[in-house]
């Protein structure tokens, strides 16, 4: 690591150096900047992270393009991964430092849904920024049953009732109905489980001896790594998917798709992606977990700061073929405020995509139960835990601790403003209101199972799967 400071030069006369004074002056106020962005002696400086081609690893493509992680004496090698299992594998054997990760891949290695391992996450990389995608086909039938505005186009948001008779009219015609998200754990599976239940349609449960999550369900749902998704629906292989940007966008410009919701609509300033470390790492490296954490704070503000401005920026330089690696049109589609629905039917959405706003890096527990909640409405948690459960799970993973301490030297150095931070906090955000959730129901994450229990569709209570039947005590 490199140490700027104004070093003594011996051969300066006074004369010379009196006349110097006030360039000394300047520069020495930059030394004593520079020695605050240097205190971190950060004990690993070459790191390797890993991203999927997703337009929300942008923290990640900004902090190094900008020189964020060289401030803090870090030097980082970015690498696309195949899919989300790949990443998280990668991660918990030490090939990657770090990656970003899906929301609910710490929480699930940390319980031990699936791969078990001790992942933490000290920096939230956004808020909203996926959607649900239905083919032209499906698109078509659901039409007719979508209420409409003044000008014709759709009423939005469009809820998961449309769907129903769609559903029905292929069971008659003896064709499961089948949809695609990016892996279990993932926020795209929860979000497009929580549209379709909200709409009466059982998307189905897992169980300890089934793991396909589709027991009693109306609608099939199996993974597709984000940028397949396209070809896949193209294929007729699905019916529709959830996804991050650009992969809705990308329907629209092939014109194979229609998407008809955004999560920002299922439940407005939604928690998305994590950047995720193992607490082993966190442990034995605590300087470069707080430098590299201070760098995406940076990144993030960089991408939100006024008024969005640089967005169109970001979308260059994601569009290479070394990060999304997508048209930029297709990118910009949403990155830059709007959204398009239907062909020609474009939309503001000036939060579609969040990174900074509305305290959107910070870790907040209340998030983490959030997703706990889920896992164990659809049965990836088979059985009931109590509330303490989950905020003793919620703390484990979500590490605000490390994200505020990141912080606060950000502000001592003058890269951010205190009020960008919920100083204060007891790491829950305020409960959801009923009209920020599709399906009217608040959220309020001090008090995970009377949230379940309020949902209409899902496990509660002491409710286990067994074989093809729900069983309560």
């Amino acid at each position: 690591m490199v140490t700027t400071s104004l070093t003594h030069r011996g051969s300066t006369t006074r004369r010379l150096f009196l006349a110097a004074a006030g360039a000394m002056a300047v520069m020495s106020a930059f030394a004593v900047s520079n020695a605050k962005a240097e205190m971190l002696d950060v004990e690993k400086d070459e790191l390797k992270f890993g991203f999927i081609k997703l337009t929300d690893m942008a923290p990640l493509a900004v902090a190094k393009e900008l020189g964020y992680f060289e401030d803090e004496g870090l030097y980082v090698t970015l690498e696309a991964q195949a899919n989300w299992k790949v990443l998280l594998d990668r991660v918990i054997t030490g090939e990657l430092d770090g990656a970003h990760m899906l929301a609910g891949q710490p929480l699930a290695a940390t319980i031990g849904f699936g791969t078990t391992a001790h992942i933490i996450t000290p920096f939230s990389m956004d808020l909203n920024g996926n959607g649900i995608t239905v083919s032209n086909e499906v698109w078509e039938l659901m039409k007719p049953h979508i209420p409409k505005m003044a000008d014709g186009r759709p009423k939005h948001p469009i809820k998961a009732d449309a769907l129903v008779p769609v559903i029905e009219k292929f069971a008659d015609d003896g064709k499961p109905f089948k949809m695609g998200m990016v892996f279990p754990v993932s926020t795209h599976n929860y979000e497009l489980r929580y549209w379709l239940a909200s709409g009466g349609i059982h998307p189905g449960y897992y169980s300890p001896t089934d793991t396909s999550g589709t027991i009693k369900a109306k609608a099939l749902l199996s993974v597709t790594p984000p940028p397949q998704m396209p070809a896949t629906l193209e294929a007729g292989t699905i019916y529709g998917y959830c996804v991050g940007e650009p992969w809705n966008q990308a329907a629209v410009f092939k014109g194979i798709g229609v998407p008809v919701i955004t999560d920002y609509e299922i439940w407005k300033n939604n928690p998305e992606k994590v950047f995720g470390i193992t607490k082993e790492f966190a442990e034995k490296y605590p300087n470069t977990t707080l430098a590299l954490t201070k760098a995406m704070i940076r990144a993030a503000k960089w991408l939100d700061e006024n008024n969005n401005a640089n967005r169109m920026e970001a979308v260059k330089m994601l569009s290479r073929s070394e990060y999304v690696g997508a048209d930029a049109e297709v990118i910009a589609n949403s990155m830059t405020g709007t959204f398009e629905y239907e062909k020609g039917d474009k939309r503001e959405v000036p939060d579609f995509n969040v990174f900074y706003r509305y305290y959107a890096t910070y870790p907040f527990y209340s998030d983490a139960i959030w997703y706990l909640t889920q896992m164990r409405r659809w049965g990836q948690i088979p059985e009931g835990k109590s509330d303490e459960w989950y905020f003793k799970t919620a703390k484990e993973v979500y590490r605000p601790d490390i994200y505020m301490k990141a912080a606060e030297m950000l502000i001592e150095e003058g890269h951010v403003k205190k009020a960008d931070f919920p100083f204060g906090t007891d790491g829950f955000r305020p409960p959801v209101p009923p009209e920020d959730m599709i399906d009217g129901i608040p959220y309020d994450g001090k008090q995970p199972n009377a949230y379940l229990k309020s949902l209409k569709i899902g496990l509660k209570g002491d409710d286990r799967v067994e074989g093809a039947e729900v069983v309560s005590n």
